[in-house]
């Protein structure tokens, strides 16, 4: 009786966030549902994530994807599935690691690499790594009524997870650089994962939130930004970070989300700024002179929704994010303003 009372409770959480967002007249749900190398679903693929165990590290008796889908389409809601897809643990301990997992084999392997003070992370540039990525994909795609798949930013956890494997290439004939494989690498997941995608249901659509900062995505992240949005086979939408205010002083937001734009050579490809709700009533020391506008200001993302649509590419925006909108103990007097501002403009 206790469980079927978690159940209801964590049921009832549920449809509580998608009545808050239906009220808000937003249209859409990013759901995560692979975090760490895990899923919030029965997988064949990957363990259940702890992330909807209940108090006693019980496996929920329902399928928490399934009944978020249901209840979403009820509501005329589109939901999309959220996948870090290297990721497996931002932890270096392997106590938590399922030696049951499918790609446990991987662990102390060249396949995956243990990170001081980062976590365990997949090697991007390991083939069977990234098999293992797309038959996690598929089987959302086949098995579940998603609308969307969506990776955010994590791609290259450092710059030493793939060395062996990049050896190993340049003794078999390889002739691209270190920054070019890398490069390849993604682009070769990011094409993978669409053409799986579009395979099994053309309608479900594929996007992907990259730093906004697009020397980052070459440096750090190793994402060729330029060529995902100049050919078409890659993604259906691009949501850079655009976690800037207008005052910042390296990456005002004006100027960046327009630099964004101008990179869109494909029709068919959406410009989706996913914006910093989070930074409201907070001191933003990156943006160096400009680091107290989110302190000063309580209708910044107003005015980013109404400049956003302005862009030729537009297709949407997105809120960074649920929680620092509908979570009451976040609230400060500047997100209650901000609130206003965005349901004006909803």
């Amino acid at each position: 009786v206790l469980f079927r009372s978690c159940i209801e409770e964590s049921k009832n959480n549920i449809k509580n966030i998608l009545d808050n967002i239906k009220n808000m007249n937003l249209n859409t749900i990013i759901v995560h549902v692979r975090p760490f190398s895990d899923s919030i679903y029965k997988s064949k693929y990957y363990p259940i994530s702890d992330t909807i165990l209940n108090n006693n590290n019980e496996v929920p008796d329902y399928d928490v994807l399934d009944f978020f889908i249901t209840e979403a389409h009820s509501r005329n809601l589109k939901i999309e599935a959220w996948i870090n897809p290297f990721r497996i643990s931002n932890d270096t301990k392997l106590d938590n690691i399922s030696v049951d997992s499918i790609y446990y084999k991987f662990i102390n392997s060249s396949d995956a690499m243990i990170i001081n003070d980062k976590g365990i992370y997949l090697n991007p540039a390991s083939v069977e790594v990234r098999s293992l990525i797309i038959d996690g994909i598929k089987e959302i795609v086949a098995n579940y009524d998603i609308d969307g798949i969506h990776f955010d930013d994590y791609f290259y956890p450092n710059e030493s997870i793939d060395l062996k494997s990049y050896d190993e290439y340049i003794k078999n004939g390889g002739t691209m650089s270190l920054n070019e494989y890398r490069l390849n690498n993604i682009s070769i997941l990011i094409k993978d994962t669409y053409s799986s995608i579009k395979n099994i249901k053309p309608d479900v659509k594929f996007g992907i939130a990259p730093e906004g900062n697009i020397e980052n995505n070459y440096d750090k992240s190793f994402l060729d930004v330029n060529k995902i949005l100049s050919n078409e086979g890659y993604i259906d939408y691009i949501m850079p970070q655009l976690y800037f205010g207008f005052e910042n002083e390296t990456k005002p937001f004006i100027d960046t989300i327009n630099i964004w734009n101008s990179l869109i050579e494909v029709d068919s490809i959406d410009l989706i700024p996913a914006l910093a709700f989070y930074k409201i009533g907070t001191v933003d020391t990156y943006a160096l002179s400009g680091k107290n506008e989110w302190i000063e200001n309580s209708d910044i993302i107003k005015k980013q929704i109404v400049i956003s649509r302005n862009v030729s590419n537009y297709g949407g925006f997105s809120l960074f994010r649920y929680d620092y909108i509908f979570n009451k103990d976040k609230l400060n007097e500047n997100i209650e303003k901000e609130i206003m501002g965005l349901k004006e403009v909803l």
